[in-house]
């Protein structure tokens, strides 16, 4: 049985989230001239460790909205 991924954001949302989170780390610069193959592992995961913080955030959020909208706790 294939395995369904329910999507929080497009690849394009996605995309300017992990900009943003190098921005705030210092690293953009690095990957617009190196390219995100490149990158160290630690670099990445420094990256992709603030976006699944970020999305378990949302995740909440849309999940208690859900929750008080339906009347469910």
């Amino acid at each position: 049985m294939a395995r369904r991924r329910n999507k929080i954001m497009s690849e394009e949302v996605l995309d300017q989230f992990k900009y943003e989170i190098a921005d705030q780390l210092g690293i953009r610069e690095k990957i617009q001239s190196q390219g995100w193959e490149n990158m160290t592992s630690r670099e990445c995961g420094r990256i992709g460790g603030k976006m699944g913080g970020a999305m378990v955030k949302i995740m909440i959020k849309n999940a208690e909205k859900y929750m008080m909208e339906n009347g469910s706790l």
